[in-house]
């Protein structure tokens, strides 16, 4: 048995990340990774160009609607601005959340043929979102700098900008561990995949992307901030323009909450790993 490089158990320890066996199989993930790119974008005349038109185009509906027509204040922010941060930031949970959730359904094929760490593929999706992110974040860096250098109200350059790559490790981590969590119980509950979508959106609108968490007061202010993206959101706001205040402790509860959800997801997986093939 000690002449083997990888020795496949049935029992795991319900705690066990087997990381190391993970990046053994890093060449895996980054397959994965090409995968999904092509995947997403195969036979699609403007290809990756959807990344910079999606949030884009979304920004500007939101502007109009909600900036315009409705009125919503942006604190001061400069409408686009204040509207694509927030979508830049909830486009990398959302897409988490959704590469992640079928997952299990998706590659079950493949489960079924060959072994390998079933968890290289939900890293594979984290680490597509994030690539996807950092595309639609150096063109939301673009229009902050336009605002930043002509003078536009309410724009500031920050040092909580150093803050941006935890709330982004953040973000992702937690997007992937509840696609985990969806992609686990669809296994048995497939329903549940049908409503990650309205979830999503249901979501996103407790979460405060069209308008400010100033403008909220009370009890519905205390429920929203239970609410972890909300800091994140909020604070990813602050950090990048200086708009608005930073919110110190509702964002370690976030961190706390994500780190939970995360080891709960994993938990979780591991529990149902085993019977992943047999159930699909």
């Amino acid at each position: 048995m000690d002449n083997y490089e990888i020795v496949i158990k049935s029992k795991n320890k319900w705690y066990d990340l087997q990381l190391k066996e993970v990046f053994k199989y890093k060449d895996l993930i980054k397959l994965f990774v090409q995968r999904n790119f092509a995947l997403i974008y195969k036979q699609t005349v403007l290809g990756p160009l959807w990344l910079v038109l999606n949030p884009l185009v979304t920004s500007v509906v939101f502007t109009v609607v909600f900036g315009q027509f409705a009125g919503l204040s942006t604190n001061g922010m400069p409408q686009f601005l204040f509207y694509m941060s927030g979508n830049t930031i909830w486009m990398l949970f959302s897409s988490a959340v959704s590469g992640t959730s079928s997952t299990f359904l998706n590659n079950a094929h493949i489960f079924g043929k060959v072994y390998f760490p079933r968890l290289t593929v939900p890293i594979s999706q984290m680490i597509t979102s994030i690539i996807n992110f950092l595309i639609q974040f150096a063109m939301l860096l673009v229009i902050y700098l336009y605002f930043l250098f002509t003078g536009a109200e309410n724009v500031y350059f920050t040092p909580y900008i150093l803050f941006m790559p935890i709330l982004i490790a953040q973000t992702a981590l937690f997007g992937t561990a509840i696609g985990v969590i969806i992609s686990s119980v669809t296994i048995k509950y497939r329903d549940l995949a049908v409503a990650a979508g309205l979830i999503l959106q249901m979501w996103m609108y407790l979460t405060p992307i069209v308008y400010t968490l100033e403008t909220v007061n009370g009890v519905l202010r205390t429920l929203l901030l239970v609410n972890p993206m909300t800091s994140v959101v909020n604070n990813f706001r602050y950090c990048l323009a200086g708009n608005g205040e930073f919110l110190t402790v509702p964002w370690v509860y976030s961190i706390v909450f994500t780190v939970i959800v995360a080891f709960g997801g994993i938990v979780l997986y591991n529990k149902m790993e085993k019977n992943f093939v047999d159930s699909i």
